[in-house]
């Protein structure tokens, strides 16, 4: 099975300092058709304006990964860690039992593009904690690199779900493929760009729900950058 979910068809919200296209149902966007894939709750794809950000706020009982395409986010939390993540940076928070935090855009002329991924853990209550590491152009270059797993495989971020998320970058005649253990789902969210997933070309913004496949087949990118969600139902 395989079912498009278009750019065009997801959540949109402006907010002024925050522009955000919803993949699945999240604030003030519901669908109850879209609330979620398997433990993948949220996508957002959000825009914030130089100067603007999240005000200090609360989650408990989620994996929130953020992944910034362009410009820089600044993040500070109630653990004591303050950081400034760029292209290529992968932040993983794990709230557990409970985190406040904060995250804003400094420039004072560059919007800060990024994605805000959370994946409903397999384990509650843990104590929250937060890692960061950076994976370079070169290494997801025309392949899909692991970028998040549950155990860290690869050097990717470790995250308390069976779920593991790749992104690659494709261009030309750039291909990649992927095998999928039976049973599992899979969710190919298209970052920006343009490319063909198992046979379907894809727009920035656009995804994919997959069921009973046993291969992602990549080609055909357009300075196509790809995550793919590979999971437990």
């Amino acid at each position: 099975m395989i079912q498009l979910r278009k750019s065009e068809d997801r959540g949109h919200a402006n907010h002024g300092w925050l522009d955000s296209h919803h993949s699945f149902s999240f604030a003030d966007y519901y669908d109850p058709a879209h609330m979620g894939f398997g433990p993948l709750r949220v996508i957002n794809e959000d825009r914030v304006a130089a100067g603007g950000g999240f005000g200090t706020h609360g989650h408990r009982d989620m994996e929130i990964i953020s992944y910034v395409l362009d410009g820089e986010l600044a993040h500070k939390d109630s653990m004591g860690t303050g950081s400034v993540i760029r292209p290529g940076d992968v932040q993983r928070m794990s709230a557990g039992s409970g985190v406040r935090h904060s995250e804003f855009n400094h420039s004072k002329d560059q919007t800060t593009h990024f994605l805000q991924i959370w994946i409903q853990p397999n384990v509650t209550g843990i104590p929250p904690s937060y890692e960061e590491k950076n994976f370079s152009e070169a290494e997801k270059r025309g392949k899909l690199r692991l970028i998040a797993s549950p155990d860290g495989a690869d050097g990717s971020v470790l995250i308390h779900q069976d779920a593991k998320l790749y992104v690659g970058l494709f261009d030309g005649d750039e291909t990649a493929s992927l095998p999928i253990a039976a049973g599992r789902l899979v969710y190919v969210h298209i970052a920006r760009g343009n490319v063909e997933v198992n046979g379907t070309a894809l727009k920035s913004g656009d995804a994919l729900k997959l069921r009973e496949v046993d291969l992602i087949e990549i080609a055909k990118g357009e300075n196509a950058e790809v995550l793919v969600f590979d999971m437990v139902p």
